[in-house]
């Protein structure tokens, strides 16, 4: 669900799955999961990842929310 959102954010911002897992203090293949909507991100590392990519996390809210209707 939200792994298409953050893979549309980490490819605006040029970041590989690496710098971005980097700067949001994770594991790379934790990204890919979370891309894939394998594992669904906690809170905090959902907050992590969207101050990485200096996006909202209300945007990324708001676009799934506009999807589900």
């Amino acid at each position: 669900m939200v792994g298409k959102e953050l893979v549309k954010e980490r490819k605006r911002a040029g970041l590989t799955q690496e710098k971005l897992a980097h700067k949001a203090g994770v594991h790379r293949t934790y990204i890919s999961l979370l891309e894939r909507d394998v594992k669904s991100p906690t809170l905090d590392v959902f907050l992590r990842i969207c101050a990485a990519l200096r996006v909202s996390p209300s945007r990324i809210i708001a676009r799934l929310e506009k999807k589900k209707r």
